[in-house]
């Protein structure tokens, strides 16, 4: 059985992390890039915002008995495969998959200009995810 507690404890922490993106987004590209509190808040923020969502994904795949994902990417392809995400944002989904795996893995790697560009442009990508979300919710 879906735990809807457990589903809507993770949908907040999204909510409290864009919340602090979108405070984020009021500084130009150079406060942003000159301060590391602005870019680290940014990464963590993030972070956290991409593993609720995948937290969220796999409680699904668990209670509706999916098909086990081999990678973080594939388990939003699993949810949007069976229409519990939308279809249409699979790619993107699959991007911020990968954008979770270079900030934990390839840290080292990762540009403050993409941050702040995930910042300024993207933020309603999660706004998205929440949607659909919340639409699964509803149904139950």
């Amino acid at each position: 059985m879906v735990s809807i507690d457990k589903i809507r404890n993770k949908l907040r922490v999204i909510t409290l992390c864009q919340d602090k993106l979108e405070q984020l987004k009021t500084y130009s590209e150079e406060e942003f890039l000159s301060d590391f509190r602005l870019t680290d808040s940014a990464r963590h923020n993030l972070q956290i915002s991409i593993e609720a969502m995948l937290d969220i994904c796999n409680h699904l795949i668990a209670r509706h008995s999916l098909e086990i994902p081999q990678s973080n990417a594939e388990t939003f392809a699993v949810l949007c495969k069976h229409g519990l995400l939308n279809p249409e944002m699979q790619n993107t989904y699959t991007a911020m998959a990968r954008f979770r795996n270079r900030i934990v893995h390839m840290y080292d790697d990762v540009d403050n200009r993409d941050i702040f560009h995930i910042v300024q442009k993207h933020l309603k990508d999660y706004h998205h995810f929440i949607d659909d979300i919340v639409r699964q919710l509803g149904s139950k």
